[in-house]
């Protein structure tokens, strides 16, 4: 059962793509995804995401269930990188452990993508409200972390972080506004005029997926060998916390819901890791922070290790817990 999880998923052609533009690097090939499609690609899978999210959460009844559900993720983006800091410190500046630290506290829409894309080969549905605690889930931990660095940080002539201004760009931030605005379009539009553009939404998303994927490998793909250099840990790190995070809060997520859909939803948020709204939070406002140590982590080793076993371990802890 275990095995035949995990080579279903190593053989699915959206992962496939992904090694494909990690070898077209290895092989110095010129493929690439010119910037302006890559860019209308991952605009399309946020969307597709959020306005299908919306439907499902038009259709479904409030409850209790789906408030604790909200509270659960946005506490995880806050736990996250509270205790990942003091991990990280042992080893790296304050500078880049509170970066890191609200990274892997943060989530990963991409990744986000690709679970609900696993959850469909494994005929499973995904809840609209989970599209929600994703973008709620983005926000906090920038905060958290940008608090850490604040507090720890001894040095004199010390920037000072404004949390207001933070908080406004972490939710201004293009990604989670389009995403959230999609979310809200699709709650509210008209069932009849949403079904003119079901075929947009759905049934290209497998397709424009696997093309994301691979310009993902290329880009991976590049930042490598420059991350590779800076150690053991930082690669060891994130190798290990997001299977860490990503197995407890599918065993912890139990106590909110019992559906096994969303807890590993759950799982795949907490194991992510943030290489877009993170990075432009901390350029604005910490740049000493280290962007060559922070993005390679999360893009070039977590989000593969997300996409290969994280993935299927996750799902089989949701099943066995």
């Amino acid at each position: 059962m275990n095995f035949n999880l995990l080579i279903e998923n190593l053989t699915n052609p959206a992962l496939l793509f992904f090694v494909l533009g990690i070898i077209a690097v290895g092989v110095k090939s010129d493929l690439e995804i010119p910037p302006n499609s890559s860019k209308f690609i991952s605009l399309y899978l946020l969307f597709s995401i959020g306005f299908k999210g919306g439907q499902e959460l038009s259709h479904e009844t409030l409850t209790a269930e789906i408030g604790w559900s909200m509270i659960f993720g946005f506490c995880l983006s806050l736990m996250i990188p509270l205790y990942t800091f003091f991990i990280l410190r042992r080893k790296l500046n304050v500078f880049d452990s509170g970066a890191i630290a609200a990274a892997y506290g943060s989530v990963s829409a991409v990744t986000f993508v690709t679970a609900v894309s696993y959850l469909e080969s494994q005929q499973q549905h995904l809840h609209g409200h989970m599209v929600a605690v994703m973008a709620l889930m983005e926000s906090p931990a920038i905060i958290m972390g940008l608090m850490l660095i604040s507090f720890f940080n001894k040095e004199e002539n010390q920037t000072k972080i404004s949390i207001p201004e933070v908080l406004r760009h972490s939710l201004t931030n293009g990604s989670v506004l389009l995403i959230l605005g999609s979310l809200l379009i699709g709650y509210f539009a008209n069932a009849k005029h949403a079904e003119g553009i079901k075929p947009f939404t759905n049934d290209l998303f497998k397709g424009f997926l696997a093309i994301f994927l691979l310009d993902m490998g290329i880009t991976s793909g590049r930042k490598l060998k420059s991350f590779f250099s800076a150690g053991v840990f930082p690669v060891a790190f994130a190798l290990l916390v997001p299977l860490v995070n990503g197995c407890l809060v599918a065993m912890l997520s139990g106590l909110v819901t019992q559906d096994p859909t969303n807890r590993f939803i759950f799982a795949v948020l907490a194991a992510s890791a943030s290489y877009i709204a993170v990075p432009a939070a901390m350029k604005i406002t910490v740049p000493k922070s280290n962007p060559g140590l922070y993005l390679p982590m999360a893009l070039a080793v977590t989000f593969p290790v997300n996409i290969t076993i994280g993935m299927p371990i996750y799902y089989l802890v949701v099943q066995q817990f």
